[in-house]
Order: C-alpha cells, then sequence, then structure tokens
C-alpha cells in the first residue's frame, strides 16, 4: 500500500489493479461517467485570512461560556489560570504537528485525509462519517444558538428570551452566512477578518478593564488561589471545557488547498494565532476572576455579561452584542471549512457526487454549504444537542490522537517523503499521551459517554461496506447520484472540481 497527495505527488492508496487503481476501478464502478468539464481550486486564502480563520473559530462562544465550566470542576482561581495555560500549550503543540501533517498531505480535509492517507479509507470514512451527521453540524448550531441567545438578549434584560426567537433567530444566522459563503470566498473572508477584528476589540476590553481593577488593587478574589476540590474526574472534564474553547486550532488544515504558500503561511499562522489567543484567554479569565465572585462565577452560565453588569454599567447591553459579533464569526469559519471537508471525502468517492461540484466562477461548494445548513437546521429541532457533544468529545479527541498517530507511522514508513515541516519526536508524543490521559480520566468513574461515541461511530462500519466499498452498486445509485448532480449543475451553474494535488 502506497501514500496518495504526499506533498504533492500523486500515488495510489492501494496498488493498481490491471493498470489502473483501486480507487479508480472504485469511481468507474460506483457512478457512469458524465463527462463533464472540471476544474481547480485557486489558492485566494492569504496569510491574515489563514490566521483570522484561526483566530476567528477558536473565539467563538467558548470564551464566554468554558470559563465557568472550568471553575466549576476546579473551584479554584489558580488551577483554573494553570488548565487554561495548559490548553493553549496543548493546543499549540497539536496545531504545530497538524502543521507537519498539513504541508507534507497537502490535501483539504484535515483529519479525514490524514487519516485515509495513513490508515485507508475505511479509517478514514469513520472520521467524515461523525463529522457529516453529528460533530459539524452539532458544533454549529450549538455556536449559532449562543449567537442567537446574546443577540435577543438586550431586548430581554428581566427575564430569558424565548426560545422559539432565538431559534428562529439561529435559523437566520446559519442560512445567512450559507448564502454567504455560497456567493463568494472573498465575501466570507471580509466577514471573517471583520468580525474576527470585532471581537478581538471586545476582548480587549474585558482585558483592559480586569487589568484597572487589578492596578487599583481589588484582589480580595486571589485569596487562597489553590483552594479548591480535586479528582481525576473533574480535572478531565475541566480539561474538556477549556478544550471547547480551543476548538478550532486545525480547521486551517481544512482548506490548504486553497491557501497561499502553505508550507510557508500554514506554520506562519499557526504561530501568530496560537500564541495570541493562549494569551487573550489568560488574561480574558484573569479579568473574569478580578472582577466576578467565585459564588457569581458558578451561578453564572454566560460569565461575559455578568461582568459587564460589574464593570460597565450603562453600557452592559454591549457585552451581549460583543458576544452575538464573536458567535457569528465562528459559525462563518466552521461553515467555510466543513463544506470543504465534505467536498474532499465526495474526490475520493466516500460521499455522493454532488458534494465535489463547485460554482463555475465564485468557486464556492454550493451543495455541500446547503447540505451542512440543512443538517445544522434539523439539530435546532432537538433540545439534547448538547448531550450529542458530550457523546462524541472523547471520540472526537481520539481521531486527533489517531492522526498524530499516523504522522508517525508514515514517518516510519515513508522516511523519504517530503516534509518541509518537521517537528521533535518528542511534540507528537507528548500530545498523543495528554491526549489519552485527557479522554480516560473523566471516563474511568462515567464511561458512558464514551461507550456511545464508539458505537456509533463503529456503526459505520456495515455502512461504509454496504454503500462504500461494494464495486457493483445497484444501478438506482448511479441513477439517482447522476440525477442530483445534473440537478445542482442546473440550478447553481456548479461543476465537479478535482483537487490540485490529484493533478500533479
Amino acid at each position: 500500500m502506497t501514500d496518495r497527495y504526499a506533498n504533492g505527488v500523486t500515488t495510489s492508496l492501494v496498488e493498481p489493479e490491471n493498470g489502473r487503481t483501486a480507487s479508480a476501478n472504485a469511481n468507474a464502478s460506483r457512478e457512469p461517467s458524465l463527462g463533464e468539464d472540471k476544474m481547480v481550486l485557486k489558492r485566494k486564502l492569504t496569510l491574515i485570512n489563514g490566521v483570522a480563520i484561526i483566530v476567528g473559530t477558536i473565539i467563538g462562544s467558548g470564551i464566554f461560556i468554558a470559563p465557568t465550566g472550568v471553575f466549576r470542576y476546579t473551584e479554584s482561581v489558580g488551577s483554573s489560570l494553570l488548565i487554561w495555560s495548559a490548553c493553549g500549550i496543548l493546543s499549540t503543540i497539536g496545531a504545530l504537528c497538524y502543521a507537519e501533517l498539513g504541508t507534507s498531505i497537502t490535501r483539504s480535509g484535515g483529519d479525514y485525509a490524514y487519516l485515509l492517507v495513513s490508515f485507508g479509507p475505511l479509517v478514514g470514512f469513520l472520521r467524515l462519517w461523525i463529522a457529516l451527521l453529528i460533530i459539524r453540524p452539532t458544533t454549529q448550531t450549538i455556536v449559532a444558538l449562543t449567537f442567537a441567545h446574546y443577540a435577543v438578549k438586550p431586548f430581554f434584560e428581566d427575564c430569558d428570551p424565548p426560545p422559539n426567537a432565538v431559534k428562529l433567530l439561529a435559523a437566520v444566522c446559519l442560512t445567512l452566512l450559507t448564502a454567504i459563503n455560497c456567493l463568494s470566498v472573498k465575501v466570507s473572508m471580509k466577514v471573517q477578518d471583520v468580525f474576527t477584528i470585532g471581537k478581538l476589540l471586545a476582548l480587549i476590553m474585558i482585558i483592559l478593564a480586569g487589568l484597572f481593577y487589578i492596578v487599583t488593587g481589588r484582589l480580595e478574589n486571589f485569596s487562597n488561589p489553590w483552594e479548591g476540590t480535586y479528582s481525576a474526574r473533574n480535572i478531565g472534564y475541566a480539561f474538556y471545557s477549556g478544550l471547547f474553547a480551543f476548538g478550532g486550532w486545525n480547521y486551517l488544515n481544512f482548506v490548504t488547498e486553497e491557501l497561499q504558500d502553505p508550507y510557508k503561511n500554514l506554520p506562519r499562522a499557526i504561530w501568530i494565532a496560537m500564541p495570541l489567543v493562549t494569551g487573550i484567554y489568560v488574561l480574558v479569565n484573569l479579568a473574569y476572576f478580578t472582577v466576578v465572585s467565585k459564588p457569581d462565577m458558578l451561578s453564572s452560565l454566560a460569565v461575559a455579561v455578568t461582568f459587564g453588569n460589574s464593570v460597565f454599567g450603562p453600557l452592559a447591553f454591549m457585552v451581549p452584542i460583543f458576544v452575538a459579533l464573536s458567535t457569528f464569526g465562528g459559525v462563518n469559519g466552521v461553515l467555510f471549512t466543513s463544506a470543504r471537508l465534505f467536498a474532499t471525502g465526495a474526490q475520493e468517492g466516500h460521499l455522493p457526487k454532488f458534494f465535489q461540484l463547485f460554482h463555475v466562477k465564485q468557486e464556492t461548494p454550493i451543495p455541500s454549504l446547503i447540505f451542512t445548513c440543512l443538517m445544522s437546521l434539523l439539530m435546532l429541532l432537538t433540545d439534547n444537542v448538547y448531550q450529542l457533544i458530550n457523546y462524541f468529545s472523547s471520540v472526537l479527541w481520539l481521531s486527533v490522537v489517531a492522526s498524530i498517530a499516523g504522522m508517525l507511522w508514515l514517518r516510519h514508513k515513508r522516511p523519504d517523503m517530503p516534509r518541509p515541516i518537521k517537528v521533535h519526536l518528542a511534540l507528537p508524543i507528548i500530545f498523543m499521551v495528554s491526549c489519552v490521559t485527557l479522554v480516560l480520566l473523566p471516563n474511568y468513574e462515567e464511561p458512558r459517554d464514551l461507550l456511545i461515541g464508539i458505537a456509533i461511530t463503529l456503526a459505520g462500519i456495515p455502512f461504509y461496506y454496504v454503500f462504500i466499498a461494494r464495486k457493483k452498486k445497484h444501478k438506482c445509485y448511479g441513477r439517482l447520484s447522476n440525477s442530483l448532480v445534473e440537478l445542482c449543475r442546473a440550478i447553481f451553474n456548479t461543476t465537479v472540481v478535482e483537487s490540485n494535488e490529484a493533478l500533479k
């Protein structure tokens, strides 16, 4: 078995059969040829765009909600700040490891592409399976709901906003950003850049207010900073909350095919974005602890609102607005990368071919964006999206560990493969041990979430062998797939896009 798309070298995932790759045979048996013209995506994303994607996606709803979660499980100011710093360091190490993966396997798709190259199509498909059905749409829905809640909060100061109003505004947010992403890559990136700047300004306001309180000697909340409750389970869940706020550090790897000079700009974007986000998060939490008392921190669902009410007085209504702006940009970043992930899956034959369609002129994956939006809108109908995230959080981190293990496997299997970036061996080992430890700590006492997540992931295995790996598919499948492709081409003026790397 050889690797594919390794630093621009196109080889097959499995050995050729009768002069053709197994991948080509599978594609040929999967669907009749449509004879359509194909196009290749242009690299439009600059270094600034890359930094904005990382910062804009990481700084979403997490920093305004997760501080309470971290403190609730430790009840210690010192431990909370230490955990926030450790989460930033761990995320930075992971991002640097992904930089090696992203510059040696320059396919869009992130974890999916890396697992596909390292361990074969089944493992790659299972990662795509949980991303398609649960992880991506659920994440988008939660961030959209957070946006909607804070956007309407100024109009309901004395009570909670009506749930239906929040859901309706979340649906508007998802559909509006989907439309923007369908219209233009440049416009969607301008939205990302603008809202990234807006959220950074909001966080700077919080930091400056906290520093003012510190300079004026209001340090009563820092007495006995290490007093708290400690257990393996609580520490694990505290890290989950902190790492949830850092979620998105690997999202730039999902769009490397559209990044200009990825060998240089990918690691540069990481080195700029990750220390920036870590420093901001630690300082914001320092500001929170300076102003908000321990009882208020434990009882506050959104600590930023409590902070604003204590500090900004008549201008406190601005805090929910800033949170809404922050989460609005976060939804845009997740939408942008999700559609590219699904397009990569379609290029490998793991998803229907209409996911591979991009607009002829704008080069936007309209069918993938619409599907992602519809799945997120479906999540608005359930009240259990947070529980679903709990089920898959452990599995998600295990898939990240698998990607790093794949990097080490490729070092052993393909030592001569070009690697523009090669991190020290200690970094992936430290990262993998840390992630496995974090998965095991809370699940040792409460293994139900982990077991359910693994069971749902493994449910993709029979689906893969019945609908994906099977060479001779029913004629109805081919007709349905071609009909969807022709319908999308007619309505959206789209065409099939091939990977930049596949054509090299």
